[in-house]
């Protein structure tokens, strides 16, 4: 067969385990779902252990190691991903942080982690940005409802220091702290702790938290960071496997992960990061741009959010979505398809958890292997077998015939 290119496709937080609700099965055991059970019956299928037995994914951890890349050499903390998500271009050695914009009380006392999920930072943003201080250049740039990023350029800095974020309301804003004893840690947790103050300051008196006073709403009068990164070039897919890339996704942390392994990030109409998000959209434009590129990475959120708030017939029904829009994709040719997740968000747990993952490989024309359908249990039996995920970039690209 000739060379394939790969169409990779994440139900972010699919896994699950079996519902009373839904007569002891997972969400995408009961989910009516008859192109991916074609794809699976005509392709092959396995599990995955996403980081290895028993490790509970991160996102963020998680898809780099899908694409190929070793945690241990290339991860550089959630900061960076965060940061180029939103499209900032980040400069070797910059420390980069995600953000909350919070309300706290005089005491500094958080009592609103989200400021009552504010749906617009942009102009609280706009008059932190571009602050200097002691030499170190701040950049903050909004996301989406109270989401921020925040990054230090300079000279002299670590990603050794402490977070800021208390991570539960009523308890108060952490003072950043280094974390060794390295001169750069020091500096660097100084001078991030007289820019929060300072930012505490300007965001009190701010004229949009002056209104939402008078109006009863919480001030986002406080920004809350957490997990520092430095960043750091790594070698792109198209160094590393010859593959030019690109991403299709709604939400930041995703693109971020995906520009930093030098992928081509595109915006498609709709695509929302939310079960609202036109799946449909996402999988036209994935083919249109496998025209154009050996890899294309397609990230589709909502069932990890079912997951979390414990709605297994959300869950199930969203997963039809998911189905119903990958019609297309059964007479793709010179394509492999993958189809898996990043994790497992069981509704029975409303968190992340160690299960491993289904995985479905499809090109038309393969030798299929024996699976009788797409599920947690089915794919336990199929001819992929059982891997870890930092080995699926290497199954792809045999499979591709681009080993």
């Amino acid at each position: 067969m000739n060379k394939a290119k790969i169409l990779l496709i994440v139900c972010d937080g699919m896994g699950d385990l079996p519902v009373k609700e839904l007569g002891g099965k997972t969400p995408l055991e009961a989910a009516k779902k008859p192109n991916m059970d074609k794809m699976a019956a005509a392709g092959k299928t396995g599990t995955m252990h996403v980081l290895g037995k028993g490790v509970i994914p991160e996102s963020d951890s998680a898809h780099l190691t899908l694409f190929g890349y070793d945690l241990k050499k290339h991860y550089v903390g959630r900061g960076p991903f965060e940061a180029l998500g939103l499209g900032i271009n980040l400069k070797h050695g910059d420390i980069a942080f995600r953000s909350n914009f919070a309300t706290a009380g005089q005491d500094l006392t958080i009592l609103d982690r989200r400021a009552g999920r504010i749906e617009n930072c942009t102009e609280l943003a706009k008059r932190l940005d571009n602050t200097r201080i002691r030499g170190v250049h701040f950049l903050v740039k909004p996301g989406t409802e109270h989401r921020a990023a925040v990054v230090m350029s300079g000279h002299g800095l670590s990603d050794k220091i402490s977070d800021g974020d208390p991570h539960s309301a009523g308890e108060k804003a952490l003072e950043i702290r280094p974390l060794n004893k390295s001169q750069e840690a020091k500096f660097t947790a100084e001078v991030l702790n007289e820019f929060l103050r300072n930012a505490h300051t300007i965001l009190d008196s701010h004229p949009l938290n002056l209104e939402r006073v008078q109006k009863g709403l919480p001030p986002a009068n406080y920004l809350l960071v957490r997990g520092a990164g430095e960043m750091k070039k790594v070698p792109s897919l198209k160094e590393r496997f010859g593959l030019r890339a690109c991403c299709i996704a709604g939400a930041g942390l995703y693109k971020g992960v995906a520009a930093f392994v030098g992928m081509d990030l595109f915006e498609v109409k709709g695509a929302t990061g939310t079960p609202q998000t036109d799946i449909k959209a996402k999988i036209a434009r994935a083919v249109k741009e496998l025209e154009h590129f050996e890899y294309v990475f397609v990230h589709i959120k909502g069932c990890d959010i079912f997951g979390h708030d414990g709605k297994c017939i959300e869950k199930k029904k969203f997963i039809e979505k998911i189905d119903s829009a990958l019609a297309p994709l059964l007479g793709l040719k010179d394509a492999l398809v993958i189809v898996t997740a990043d994790h497992s968000t069981p509704c029975s747990q409303k968190n992340h958890s160690a299960d491993p993952v289904p995985v479905l490989f499809y090109r038309v024309g393969m030798k299929a292997g024996r699976a009788k359908g797409f599920g947690e249990t089915a794919c336990r039996k199929g001819a992929l077998g059982v891997f870890s995920g930092s080995d699926l970039m290497k199954l792809a690209l045999k499979e591709a015939g681009r080993a």
